[in-house]
């Protein structure tokens, strides 16, 4: 059994009761708590004042005395002002942050008897928030007429309340979330407010929900950095207490496919000399990240739709079904809508982890976030090569100009990015990239683009077109000139495919069209 903690304040009114031995027919909040018949208490964490040193040690004294088994813990805190809503969440909060929580072997509770109104709504704030994976225990004095041992021990009991109603103290939640938000983006202030509000959104949901999340989006950009940050942010409020597994579906073919997620028993198939456990029972409490779903064989797909719903799944070469509950988190570059339309993937693993899907720009659609995210590389390098490394000035602008440029295609996304930042840093003399690495970068990442479309004010020679191209560019270019925005135009152009799928993104269809002919909706409304 899992061993029992309580987690409380010290009372300096009421665990202060009766003198001598007289305290010990006194019903006492805290000392009570342990003399709990049929709820033995196996640590005591005890949080006081440090001029209340004295009582603390008094009141642990006698609960060696009357609850041996109970170990008691001393946490001397300072609280100026005890009546101070956010110095005493604060207080408690550096507490639950740096408290050792071990969930697999404890159980935990938090008294919330003693201490004033406001660290009481204090504790009730945090446990709902699950920064303590606790339960509350509230304790009260015996009925009248019980002996003196039910006197002195009270009576307690395990709560539920509902906490909505504290609502109203949103300022310090407001804040929490604001560092949540930086949290998965690492820090990184970006700019792009399409971006900002679906990072918002994915982190209202990987704190609410354990629903499957699916990340769509071009290859390189973050979809697997978002995944590890998301459990992350998860793990760090207690919600999962397994591991973060991850693979990446389009190196699994054939055999090896179903025996990587699903394990398999000794002699399923030729070479199985021995059992294997599987990802999806390694997952088992945490959360199992498979990114380019989109390349899993149908027949891993209806094995991982039946895991996902029911839990339990049989590992391949065996008849004996196996236990797993994970969060899935799913990753893909793929119109999934399309994959589906196209037999490649089964309708109803889709609709099942299509709850959630948040697609992610590639840099070429947040060019105002390149900025921030070339001083992250660079701090990150520097983290990594222990040495401080930056842009000469006119190099650093000459770079970004380039970089921001319509003509960088940036086709590797973030990740070709941070490649990038890293070949200049780590050619750079004494910590500084120059001028002439940056051309030379630039030289560089041009060859490897050419023949790479990338958007371009030059207006397209459609003489070099088939005439079906002609006609069709002829009219999404119509279309795009007499459009206010990129959606718009979109909306119109795909007016009836559209209606068949379950999140359509016109303007990224619309923008990927015109990339294939060098063209911009900026270039062509520049053009008007």
């Amino acid at each position: 059994m899992k061993r029992r903690v309580v987690i409380g304040v010290l009372g300096t009114v009421l665990d202060k009761r009766g003198k001598r031995q007289n305290r010990f027919r006194k019903w006492r909040p805290t000392v009570g708590l342990c003399q709990q018949p049929g709820f033995p208490v196996d640590r005591l964490e005890l949080l006081h004042q440090p001029r209340d040193e004295g009582l603390a040690q008094q009141a642990a004294e006698d609960i060696e005395q009357l609850s041996p088994q109970t170990e008691v813990c001393k946490h001397a805190i300072t609280i100026n002002d005890p009546w101070d809503f956010e110095e005493v969440y604060a207080a408690f909060l550096d507490f639950a942050t740096h408290y050792p929580f071990d969930t697999d072997n404890e159980e935990y509770l938090v008294h919330i008897t003693t201490g004033t109104h406001v660290a009481q709504i204090c504790w009730f704030l945090l446990t709902e928030a699950r920064y303590l994976p606790a339960s509350l225990l509230q304790t009260s004095p015996a009925a009248k007429g019980a002996t003196d041992e039910v006197i002195a021990a009270g009576v307690c009991s395990v709560i539920d309340l509902d906490l909505s109603r504290y609502a109203t103290l949103t300022s310090r939640f407001q804040r929490e979330q604001q560092q949540s938000v930086s949290f998965l983006k690492s820090g990184i202030d970006t700019r792009n407010a399409t971006f900002n509000r679906l990072i918002d959104q994915i982190e209202r949901v990987a704190l609410r929900s354990s629903a499957p999340i699916l990340l769509t989006g071009p290859t390189g950009a973050g979809k697997s950095f978002l995944a590890k940050r998301i459990f992350q942010l998860r793990q760090s409020r207690h919600l999962v207490a397994g591991r973060l597994v991850a693979v990446n579906c389009a190196t699994l073919r054939g055999d090896n496919a179903m025996s990587t997620l699903f394990g398999h028993v000794k002699g399923a198939f030729t070479g199985a000399q021995q059992a294997r456990t599987g990802l999806l029972r390694e997952a088992d409490g945490g959360v199992l990240f498979l990114d380019e779903i989109a390349e899993l064989g149908l027949d891993e797909q209806a094995m991982l739709l039946k895991a996902i719903e029911e839990k339990t799944f049989f590992p391949f070469g065996s008849d004996k079904e196996v236990h797993s509950d994970f969060q899935l988190i799913a990753g893909t570059h793929r119109d999934m809508q399309q994959w589906v339309d196209e037999g490649c993937f089964r309708e109803d693993l889709f609709a099942r982890i299509n709850m959630w899907t948040f697609d992610l720009p590639g840099l070429a659609q947040r060019r105002e976030d390149i900025a921030p995210n070339i001083e992250y590389e660079l701090q990150r390098f520097g983290l990594e090569q222990q040495m401080q490394i930056r842009f000469d000035k006119g190099a650093r602008e000459h770079y970004l100009a380039f970089a921001c440029s319509p003509h960088a295609a940036w086709r590797g996304n973030f990740r070709e990015l941070s490649t990038s930042i890293a070949r200049m840093a780590t050619l750079a003399e004494q910590g500084r990239i120059s001028d002439a690495l940056v051309d030379e970068e630039i030289q560089r990442l041009e060859h490897h683009w050419r023949g790479t479309p990338v958007q371009s004010d030059i207006p397209l020679d459609v003489s070099t077109l088939d005439l079906f191209d002609q006609r069709q560019l002829e009219t999404v270019i119509a279309v795009c000139r007499r459009s206010q925005t990129l959606s718009e135009a979109g909306r119109e152009l795909f007016a009836v495919s559209r209606q068949k799928k379950a999140n359509p993104n016109d303007a990224d269809r619309l923008r990927k069209y015109l990339a294939r002919f060098g063209l911009s909706w900026e270039s062509l409304r520049g053009a008007t």
